[in-house]
């Protein structure tokens, strides 16, 4: 008897797998019904295209949270030395990255009519009030604490937040805190530019600090590509029109085309 209950055992820990477990379904495992009950159109009567609107966007907060929860990982391991990993991380920011470039095609299936039967419903809601995408800015480098003053309706969590993100070091800061664990001055930026050269030039001994700082530019360069997809879009959809929100629209996006995360990187590209 012994015996049989112990060649059982093996069955029994696993009973949980399977229909039979019973414990879990896909749908409570992924909080379908309350995933599901999330998009709420504010048109009456309902516009067909506002559903898309909602999808599009909540989507996108989702993948804010993936590229936050990636990039925070990144910039840990780098500071902790496991460059390796921060690399592995960064390269899956980049294919998401590239998911959200490709996301504004699916938009812009929406005519501008399309789009007007429901836009005065979202005022004064902008994408501007977006605080994962603005912790994004933050922790890849981009710090400015007027946007926090300038945020209007959100919560308290949500500015303390960002404040946080303010105080908290970013990748660029993580990155640097590499080079000085390989023995390269990263006091100023002079010294910093002088180092990622002797990077460049003796990829033999430094690898891993070319491979990562190449990891951030990727980041930078695929940020710019969607905030250059994303005012195209906004033109095509609104045309000079004022943001939803009170902002230039337009206007506004492509005042930030210019923005760069890491200009050394970007530098040091004349200097080779």
């Amino acid at each position: 008897m012994a015996q049989e209950q112990t060649e059982e055992q093996p069955e029994e820990q696993f009973v949980s797998f399977g229909e039979q477990g019973a414990q879990l379904t896909y749908g409570s495992y992924l909080r379908l019904p309350q995933l599901l009950d999330s998009q709420h159109l504010e048109s009456d009567p309902p516009a067909h295209d506002e559903l898309l609107f909602i999808t599009i966007h909540q989507v996108y907060e989702l993948w804010f949270k993936q590229l936050l929860h990636e990039a925070v990982a990144a910039r840990d391991a780098m500071s902790a030395g496991r460059v390796w990993w921060a690399q592995h991380l960064l390269a899956r920011v980049h294919v998401i990255e590239r998911v959200l470039v490709h996301q504004v095609d699916v938009l812009e299936t929406m005519t501008p009519q399309d789009f007007l039967e429901f836009r005065q419903r979202l005022a004064p809601a902008s994408g501007f009030q977006s605080v994962q995408f603005r912790e994004l800015e933050f922790l890849s480098g981009a710090k400015d604490p007027a946007y926090v003053d300038r945020f209007r309706g959100i919560t308290d969590e949500e500015n303390a937040r960002l404040r946080r993100r303010l105080e908290e070091p970013t990748l660029w800061d993580a990155f640097l805190d590499v080079l000085r664990q390989r023995g390269l001055p990263a006091g100023t930026d002079e010294e910093v530019s002088a180092s990622l050269r002797r990077a460049a030039h003796d990829r033999s001994q430094y690898a891993d600090v070319w491979a990562v700082s190449e990891a951030l530019l990727q980041h930078d360069e695929l940020a710019a590509n969607w905030r250059a997809r994303h005012v195209t879009m906004v033109e095509r959809m609104i045309g000079s029109k004022s943001g939803t929100g009170g902002s230039s629209g337009s206007t506004y996006l492509r005042s930030r085309l210019p923005l760069r995360y890491y200009p050394l990187l970007w530098g040091l590209r004349s200097e080779l």
